[in-house]
């Protein structure tokens, strides 16, 4: 990933990009999905939520042996990705404020997550063996814009 994959009038929106953060990409898939389109007041209050396990995160694919959380379904509460996720949101965020933007009329239009480099590595075993142990990355882009 060189760049940004969505583009954006530069006069009402603020960007920001996290690369190559060590969380799981399928929990911050999830994670995008869920505050996408939300006021970006409400998305940091939403992650916030997520990460005193006070709202959980509902889970749209992989969902397989989940348990249901009230009002939710299926979810769960992932506090690293939430919390990596909510970092790059609060970038966008004094971006906008550094360009003169308001940024309480604000929405989440882009939130994009996408693998990063896996970083290769091992866990020893019994009898001098060892078993792959690699670290996945993401890549979370976050375009805000105005709206009326």
């Amino acid at each position: 990933m060189h760049g940004y994959t969505a583009t954006a009038d530069p006069d009402t929106s603020a960007k920001a990009l996290g690369r190559e953060i060590p969380i799981s990409p399928k929990m911050s898939r999830e994670i995008c999905g869920m505050i996408r389109g939300m006021k970006v007041e409400q998305a940091v209050k939403a992650l916030e939520e997520v990460i005193d396990l006070k709202r959980a995160v509902p889970l749209k694919r992989y969902n397989k042996r989940v348990s249901h959380k009230p009002g939710v379904g299926p979810g769960r509460y992932p506090q690293k990705a939430a919390g990596e996720i909510l970092k790059v949101i609060r970038s966008a965020m004094s971006n906008a404020e550094y360009k003169g933007l308001d940024v309480d009329g604000m929405v989440l239009t882009t939130v994009t997550a996408s693998r990063g480099r896996t970083i290769p590595g091992h866990m020893p075993r019994a009898h001098g063996r060892a078993t792959q142990w690699n670290q996945e990355t993401v890549n979370i882009e976050v375009i805000i814009e105005e709206v009326e």
